[in-house]
């Protein structure tokens, strides 16, 4: 059966998807919304980027978190010239790790979600004198409700899965920065395969039922646009 710092474990992680989910869909929406409308010759080089993580070794960018938010690193200096401290191996690190290794798994969702509202619907909107906002949050985002909730499960799920950049970034401080992730890793090299199968297990239902419900919604969606 689960321990105290299993529970505490599940804790952190959700708390810690739910807070990264939330920070994702605040900034990746503006950043797909300008991807999916503008013409900037040096497009491709901002979605590479945002890209990045799908192919990077997580480790890898863990390290240079590390380095970069440590106490020796540029952020971290003028965090504590500030009168701060480094948010090295703090929530607020795992934060910041985690929004930037899922933005691509809420960005392109939202980016190819608001390319399929075409340009025909906002330049109606347009004649009828809605302004960039009202034509934003009046046709695009009713349109663009599957792409919300599929970035949404996806930077969620993909958030409580995560273990290199977590462990990187935030070690593994029971209450503080200790993930699921990590205390499956725990368990095996304590060969306490039990409690691994539990904690396992629950990541891999929890992960299937968010892309049937994901599979589920899009379905839907698609269904009703070709009965419009």
């Amino acid at each position: 059966m689960l321990n105290e710092l299993d529970f505490s474990a599940i804790i952190v992680t959700i708390k810690l998807a739910i807070v990264s989910t939330s920070i994702l869909i605040l900034i990746g929406t503006p950043i797909a919304w300008w991807l999916s409308q503008t013409k900037f010759k040096f497009k491709a080089v901002f979605e590479a980027i945002i890209a990045l993580p799908l192919i990077l070794p997580p480790t890898v960018l863990g390290f240079y978190l590390l380095i970069t938010l440590g106490s020796n690193g540029p952020i971290g200096k003028l965090l504590e010239s500030l009168g701060g401290s480094s948010i090295a191996f703090t929530f607020t690190g795992l934060v910041v790790g985690s929004v930037i290794y899922s933005m691509p798994f809420v960005v392109q969702p939202l980016q190819n979600s608001f390319s399929s509202v075409g340009r025909k619907p906002l330049e109606v909107a347009a004649t009828l004198g809605a302004s960039k906002i009202d034509r934003f949050f009046s046709v695009a985002v009713p349109l663009s409700r599957s792409g919300f909730i599929t970035a949404a499960v996806l930077g969620f799920a993909h958030t409580v899965g995560e273990f290199g950049v977590v462990l990187m970034i935030g070690g593994n401080i029971p209450g503080e920065t200790g993930v699921v992730s990590i205390a499956i890793y725990d368990h095996v090299e304590a060969m306490e395969y039990g409690q691994a199968h539990w904690l396992a297990g629950g990541l891999l239902a929890t992960s299937f039922l968010m892309l049937l419900f994901v599979y589920i919604i899009n379905r839907h969606f698609s269904i009703m646009r070709s009965k419009d």
